[in-house]
């Protein structure tokens, strides 16, 4: 969450910035009321301890005088009711302004377009080539049919829409694809891999943003207060909640080293409301898979860290031969959390549109305020990280681009060589 310090001292720029995102100045204004009562009743509070410390001792300095304390006495009480029930009221502020604050979004970076939507996401780079073939491209469920790779049908009679099933060479490009980026972002790009918990608790969803703003996208259970990850960044990023980068117990983060974590996770969302030409077969699923890079970094180097990580998640698809663009999203299109946003689109010509696949974000110290994540500086203070995380990426629109963009016209498909050590064969073949 951003910081209060920032609403009470830097009220009408905070407003402004907020406004980018569509966030109304009342919502503002009741995070800095409430502050204001806070800090009224915490000055009380300390005033009428002070009253009652001095107090105290002048009935002992009285009683061993042998004067009358009873009207002292009577008086103490009545601070001392006071302070239980600023006390009480206080909890209650307390709660509520965090409650307030937990649901407004962080503040967007300045270089960022101003826009409530998509429309005014900026194109900043096109990547690799896209020439249309002689033979016409079937979308990703007529090639995955003549491939016999998916049977959406009976993930419906086990499950609902939404969960689909892929079979044989498709289950397997699926591992492949996997394990590849797996070992490209920790053999060559630093990570350390984690393999976390899917399911995760309310502190852990509240810590990375999810929660109480998304509830409603959300697998819950009930009986045991869990929640099933949306995305690999919840356990990942939580995993250092409540901790300190001391160089010490955990490593130590600098300007020149970042802390780099990777894991491969199935991913669980409800998406209420979606519908339409986007959830058609593989385009928009309730459960899928994906492999996130998580890093907690110095706030001096945040925003090139995030050049550095767009590039790691771009390297995914260069290296697959894909071609894909890279947008910088305006303030209305980030997510809730999100400073700055890049999102890679991978081009399904057979489905005629483009298919976002990654989207690598800076949060700033927005999520390290709600994880109580912090680090030693070199002047030995201690201060909250900046995080970022990015999609090295989601698999089934990249499945879907894959199939589309390396059609071949005998049906089968290409497998791209740096995924052939790992399939074990250069292509997908039709099914007889």
């Amino acid at each position: 969450m951003i910081d209060i310090k920032k609403i009470r001292e830097e009220f009408d720029a905070t407003c402004a910035q907020l406004a980018r995102r569509g966030v109304e100045r009342e919502k503002v204004q009741k995070a800095k009321d409430l502050d204001e009562k806070r800090r009224a009743l915490i000055a009380e509070t300390e005033t009428l301890k002070a009253k009652r410390n001095a107090a105290s001792k002048e009935i002992g300095m009285v009683a061993k005088a042998g004067g009358d304390i009873s009207k002292v006495k009577e008086e103490m009480r009545a601070v001392g009711d006071r302070i239980a029930e600023i006390d009480k009221e206080l909890g209650a502020i307390e709660a509520e302004l965090r409650e307030t604050l937990l649901m407004i979004p962080n503040l967007p970076a300045p270089e960022i377009a101003t826009g409530m939507d998509s429309s005014a996401n900026e194109v900043m780079r096109m990547v690799g080539e896209w020439k249309e073939p002689a033979h016409k491209i079937p979308d990703h469920m007529a090639i995955g049919e003549k491939l016999g790779i998916f049977d959406f049908p009976r993930g419906v009679k086990l499950t609902g829409t939404g969960f689909p099933i892929l079979l044989g060479q498709g289950a397997k490009l699926q591992r492949a694809l996997i394990q590849y980026m797996l070992d490209l972002h920790c053999q060559k790009q630093g990570y350390t891999e984690m393999l976390p918990p899917f399911m995760v608790n309310t502190a852990s969803m509240t810590g990375t943003g999810q929660l109480p703003k998304f509830a409603e996208d959300l697998y819950h259970s009930n009986a045991d207060d869990f929640w099933m990850i949306p995305t690999a960044e919840v356990p990942v990023t939580n995993y250092y909640r409540d901790d300190v980068f001391d160089g010490v117990k955990l490593p130590k983060i600098t300007p020149e080293s970042p802390v780099k974590l990777t894991a491969y996770t199935p991913c669980f969302r409800r998406e209420a409301g979606s519908a339409g030409k986007m959830t058609r077969g593989m385009l928009r699923v309730h459960q899928f898979d994906k492999v996130e890079m998580v890093n907690f970094v110095h706030p001096s180097t945040s925003f090139q860290q995030l050049e550095i990580l767009v590039k790691e998640a771009e390297e995914v698809l260069t290296t697959l031969g894909l071609h894909f663009r890279v947008l910088r999203l305006c303030s209305g299109d980030m997510g809730f959390s999100a400073a700055k946003c890049y999102d890679l689109e991978l081009w399904a010509p057979g489905e005629g549109q483009w298919l976002e696949v990654s989207s690598c974000s800076c949060f700033t110290d927005y999520q390290a305020r709600r994880l109580n994540c912090r680090f030693k500086d070199a002047d030995g203070k201690t201060k909250l990280v900046h995080t970022l995380n990015g999609s090295g990426v989601a698999l089934p629109r990249l499945v879907v681009a894959l199939l589309e963009q390396h059609y071949n016209e005998d049906g089968s498909v290409t497998v791209p060589e740096a995924l052939r050590p790992y399939f074990g064969a250069d292509k997908l073949l039709p099914v007889k």
